[in-house]
């Protein structure tokens, strides 16, 4: 047995103080990284599923081969056609993307998640990598509470359900749609440093509008998640119309940024 010393019992405190803060933290920051679930939920014309959870995904879904499987298939499982790409992480030795001074990677920001929220950030790093791969033909994809777009355009509308939209189109034209923008402080990615308030948030663009449908408030601590249940018009780059509106944020185990979402395409 070997002799206890002073040092022996210091050493003993400190590992549980350290396994204690950390347990805490952990505890605190519960809903903001949920671990992804492996709940799967088929879904029919009209509604979609996904479980979007996870930090280091976008899902993307093509509503136009959606509206044609189901036109062909009645019963078609339409969360069937999410295809889930990883957002590159590692950095790279090449020129890394750049358009307007937009780079693709990670951008590190320090965000005042014990003070005044995430709105008060600090720019701490940046780390390139390849630019996020897509499919070839894509409509939108979620990120946890993030939203882009493959070149469509979004307006928010008053409507609280599908049922509510007028038979004919023509209404559209009076919104005020708009596209995606560059973001480098949303689409947090990497979290090893989160106890200390550092995120890394993927430089990408996405759209505000449609990114609204979801909004984590911090403070308070655990995160509050407020829903916005209006119904969305996306303009697609061919002309066409497409409403979405997100259901609901939780899957039944109670992970947040699964998404059960209403579409109709095409308007």
């Amino acid at each position: 047995m070997k002799p206890f010393t002073s040092s022996t019992y210091i050493f003993k405190c400190l590992a549980l103080l350290t396994a204690a803060m950390l347990s805490g933290c952990e505890g605190i920051f519960n809903g903001v990284y949920d671990e992804p679930q492996s709940e799967t939920r088929s879904t029919t014309d009209g509604h979609l599923y996904i479980n979007a959870s996870g930090w280091l995904e976008w899902h993307y879904i093509d509503l136009k081969a959606v509206a044609e499987r189901v036109s062909a298939y009645p019963d078609f499982d339409t969360s069937s056609l999410w295809q889930t790409i990883e957002i590159p992480t590692i950095e790279t030795l090449e020129e890394s993307a750049e358009k307007n001074n937009e780079k693709a990677g990670i951008y590190f920001y320090w965000y005042d998640v014990f003070g005044n929220g995430i709105s008060k950030q600090e720019y701490m790093g940046f780390t390139p990598t390849k630019s996020q791969p897509e499919p070839e033909y894509w409509t939108f994809a979620v990120h946890r509470n993030n939203v882009r777009t493959n070149g469509c355009m979004v307006a928010e509308t008053d409507f609280t359900s599908l049922s509510q939209l007028p038979e004919d189109s023509d209404w559209v034209s009076a919104l005020v749609f708009t596209p995606d923008e560059w973001n480098q402080t949303d689409v947090w990615t990497v979290q090893d440093r989160m106890l200390n308030g550092i995120i890394g948030s993927q430089g990408i663009y996405i759209n505000r509008v449609l990114s609204g449908w979801l909004k984590m408030v911090i403070p308070p601590m655990p995160p509050v998640f407020e829903i916005n249940s209006h119904v969305f018009i996306l303009k697609l780059p061919d002309g066409t119309f497409a409403a979405l509106q997100l259901e609901d944020y939780m899957n039944s185990s109670g992970s947040k940024c699964c998404l059960s979402i209403n579409y109709k395409y095409p308007l």
